[in-house]
């Protein structure tokens, strides 16, 4: 039933206000996450959701805040149908705030569909595993931590490093080969300066009508926050699942979401968890992040990218902890490594994609890309520890092999890492750039890679009887 039609019974007993809550007595017949609007005697409307029933009392989470509020001149109705959103494809181009309604001084949003920003719950059997390439033209990225269709992979980053910039530069320039293909970025708690840029970063991928933008800015109400992200998801699930497109989902930043959870926790009195988050801060990320996926007979996907800044640089805070164990991998930016001025400031012996098998290699991306990688991290570990060494005894001390996995580290970091904000490498030549960086080292030193690898790069005859 549509709130259109659904009859609706105005309540006037507020019996409490507390924070971003309303409470509300005498109330019969009302559901858990049923949407309700809320007219003062001044003639102003908000709107909220029933965060918990019991017996006669409703509790609800005002969307645009309490401010200004009294629980004698507050009228509450109730839709009888959870917070719905217009859902299709005429989102595309568009923006909108946390609440799903258009904020870019543009016509309205004309969708025939609408759904629940909940979501549907998505049947494991029906869930297909993620495979296939999303390139982001980020080389360090595509080359050690590909990011595969319908995976979701976290960036962990710390206060003061470049996260959005890196947020925005792999939604304005990631792609899924030919196919059909768009981005909806969601900022979380966003500075109004951070929204502009984010706005003017992701302009061309706009116009082409392949983003929707959801912004929610730091002076927004909390409960908005708490809804930016479902969403978010929600129109990319409708345009993944419906339209056909494979869509990539950036949330930046989650932590902001769920400083808004612990805030909304609060106020209702929950007992606090660990850091006072509450004891469900698991089971609610874990209801966004596996909103992504693909589904069995469904040409479309969901590939999430949720952007988190760890307080402290603590990767044991709760919010990159839960997140860990349910997402597939994780991409780290360092301060030590920002500090010497690199973009991206990507740590790739932190970084993992546990799904890059399934998204790289012969048939998908490059015959030799996966060797390439493997090689390129086991090179990195090696000179991680020849530098360790060398700030015990010295430079000078150590021997030729090592002082070369040295300068291959520096050639990893100048050839393959750095990369301006706005530039877009092909995959092939991000692999390029990887051998030249291999290429520091000497022959022998390449044991992951096969000799017909090798000798397709130096171009070196294989004599016969043996390798080379």
């Amino acid at each position: 039933m549509s709130r259109a039609t659904y009859p609706r019974v105005e309540h006037s007993a507020a019996q409490r206000l507390r924070g971003p809550l309303l409470v509300v007595r005498d109330v019969k017949g009302v559901g858990w996450d049923e949407y309700a609007r809320i007219r003062l005697d001044t003639g102003e409307v908000r709107h909220g959701l029933v965060l918990e029933v019991t017996h006669d009392l409703a509790v609800i989470e005002v969307l645009e805040g309490t401010d200004g509020m009294g629980r004698t001149a507050t009228h509450v109705a109730f839709d009888g149908v959870p917070l719905r959103v217009p859902v299709g494809e005429a989102w595309l181009g568009r923006t909108c705030n946390g609440r799903g309604e258009p904020v870019d001084d543009g016509p309205p949003v004309l969708c025939n569909v609408d759904a629940a920003v909940a979501g549907r719950p998505l049947n494991p059997v029906h869930r297909l595993p993620p495979s296939e390439p999303v390139l982001t033209g980020v080389s360090v990225v595509d080359a050690l931590t590909t990011l595969v269709r319908g995976q979701k992979l976290p960036i962990f980053s710390s206060a003061g490093l470049p996260h959005l910039e890196l947020a925005t530069q792999l939604a304005a320039q990631a792609s899924a080969g030919d196919e059909p293909f768009c981005v909806v970025f969601a900022g979380i708690g966003l500075t109004h300066a951070d929204a502009a840029s984010v706005r003017d970063a992701l302009e061309q991928r706009s116009a082409s009508g392949e983003l929707v933008l959801v912004v929610n800015t730091a002076d927004d109400p909390v409960v908005e926050r708490v809804l930016t992200p479902r969403i978010a998801l929600t129109l990319a699930e409708h345009l993944a699942f419906v339209g056909d497109r494979h869509v990539l989902v950036v949330l930046a930043d989650m932590t902001s979401y769920c400083e808004a959870v612990r805030e909304v926790s609060a106020a209702r009195g929950e007992i606090p968890a660990r850091r006072a988050y509450p004891g469900y801060l698991y089971s609610d990320l874990a209801s966004l992040y596996e909103r992504c996926g693909r589904i069995a007979g469904l040409p479309g996907s969901v590939t999430l990218v949720p952007v988190l800044t760890m307080p402290g640089g603590d990767i044991t805070h709760p919010v990159p902890d839960l997140t860990g164990y349910i997402t597939e991998g994780q991409i780290v930016l360092s301060a030590t490594v920002s500090a010497r001025g690199t973009y991206p400031p990507v740590d790739p012996l932190s970084s993992l994609s546990r799904l890059m098998r399934r998204g790289a290699g012969p048939g998908r991306t490059r015959d030799d890309h996966l060797d390439v990688a493997a090689q390129l991290l086991s090179a990195l570990a090696r000179a991680r520890q020849v530098r360790e060494l060398a700030e015990l005894v010295g430079e000078a001390a150590l021997g030729a092999t090592d002082r070369l996995y040295l300068q291959f580290a520096e050639a990893v970091t100048d050839v393959l890492v750095t990369q301006r904000v706005d530039e877009r490498r092909s995959l092939d030549d991000t692999l390029d750039r990887a051998w030249q960086a291999l290429s520091a080292l000497p022959r022998q030193e390449l044991a992951m890679l096969s000799p017909a690898q090798l000798d397709a790069h130096y171009a070196v005859a294989v004599p016969s009887g043996g390798a080379p």
